[in-house]
């Protein structure tokens, strides 16, 4: 289903996977590069084509160790060189248990003018975005670090700079995601595959009706890539909301897309069954279907490492430390988290208590009350989901309770 290029090809893997560095062209020819490419399936006659896509590796050279007033730095690097077209970037390396201490930039050139953009980080702590540490998904082999996916857009060249205080983790590579696009050479939903609310009538105090909801056919997923199985955990009691650390550079439009590029990093950089998220919100609150099994269902995603089980995992597209969420952006939230919670009656302005399945905050096995709608950082201490949308988090509960009727 996904193989992974070895780090140790070294510069003879790097000689196939680049092209010179030369200026942008309208078509981009076939240079040999070494990349992971799922082919699609022939579809039924009903459903859209999958979006075909790849991901190829490029490994980082390590540097001397710099010494300086009695530190030491770590560094290692990939020069600017010139690629087939990618939109979404991660460095990724072999030990998923090794934490990147320090930074990741990246910079790129865009495929349309040439020009280069500024250097940009990569949110190095992605850990806690996973499968829970004794859950069949992170055991499973072919699982590898890395940092938070940042999404480019249309970019055919790439530099990296890595540097930290500690020994960086083995088999540094960046990876160089192209989404595709779909069999209209188009980047939005595929039509009449959004799913439609259903006609619920007078509903009950505690329900909401279900929104309108982009399903995977409708981003463009490329159903090759996932395990064909689903894995199914208790009723959902809390939703865990994250931000996506993608950066906001994107339109909404172009969400499927990124919708894509997080998926097939998440199954082939990372080695996760599917894309961790539940669901997946744009900043103008479309609602997208993310790990696959049945969106009223209890889908077990990897989102908020420990707290996977009996829990929905969303993800607002985009960064949100500095950035606040649009208003669309949190309509959209409250849509979703007043349906998904009213299905079991959860209050979305109440507690629950969790048991932890291990992390940094809560030991394997303990209690954890919660609020029913919480952020990342709720389970897991982290950035996630990013101070701006974490104010947020109250408002977004009042409107997800009052969508309720209560």
């Amino acid at each position: 289903m996904r193989t992974f290029l070895a780090s140790s090809i070294g510069v003879a893997c790097a000689a196939l996977l680049t092209l010179p560095l030369a200026p942008p062209a309208a078509a981009h020819p076939d240079t040999g590069t070494r990349a992971r490419t799922t082919a699609p399936a022939r579809p039924a006659s009903s459903a859209p084509a999958p979006v075909p896509g790849s991901t190829a590796s490029l490994p980082l050279t390590s540097l001397p160790v710099a010494r300086a007033d009695g530190h030491e730095r770590y560094d290692a690097t990939l020069s600017r060189r010139g690629t087939k077209p990618f939109s979404l970037v991660g460095v990724v390396w072999d030990d998923p248990a090794r934490t990147l201490t320090g930074t990741a930039q990246v910079r790129v050139r865009d495929a349309a003018t040439g020009a280069w953009s500024a250097w940009r980080a990569l949110e190095t702590h992605n850990a806690e975005h996973a499968a829970d540490p004794e859950s069949r998904e992170a055991r499973a082999p072919g699982r590898h670090g890395g940092t938070a996916p940042l999404w480019t857009g249309a970019a055919d060249a790439v530099e990296v700079r890595v540097s930290g205080p500690a020994p960086l983790p083995a088999g540094l590579r960046i990876d160089l995601v192209d989404p595709g696009t779909d069999r209209r050479g188009a980047t939005n939903p595929v039509p009449g595959s959004v799913r439609p609310p259903a006609d619920q009538g007078s509903l009950p105090r505690g329900q909401a009706p279900e929104p309108a909801i982009v399903d995977r056919a409708g981003w463009g997923a490329d159903e090759n890539l996932r395990e064909s199985s689903f894995v199914y955990t208790g009723p959902v009691r809390a939703a865990f909301i994250h931000h996506s650390a993608s950066g906001n550079n994107y339109t909404c439009e172009e969400a499927p897309s990124v919708i894509r590029g997080i998926y097939r990093y998440h199954v082939e950089s990372n080695g996760w069954r599917d894309i961790g998220y539940n669901f997946l919100v744009d900043k103008c609150g479309t609602v997208y279907e993310g790990r696959a099994g049945g969106v009223a269902k209890p889908v077990m995603g990897a989102h908020t490492l420990g707290f996977n089980t009996d829990s929905t995992g969303i993800a607002l597209l985009g960064t949100y430390t500095d950035t606040e969420p649009s208003a669309a952006a949190l309509d959209g939230l409250a849509k979703l988290t007043a349906w998904k919670l009213g299905l079991n009656n959860m209050d979305p302005r109440g507690k629950v208590t969790l048991v932890s399945d291990g992390g940094n905050l809560y030991e394997k096995g303990e209690k954890a009350d919660l609020d029913v709608i919480s952020g990342h950082r709720d389970g897991f201490a982290t950035e996630c989901p990013g101070k701006s949308l974490y104010e947020k988090l109250g408002t977004l509960r009042s409107k997800a309770a009052a969508l309720q009727g209560r």
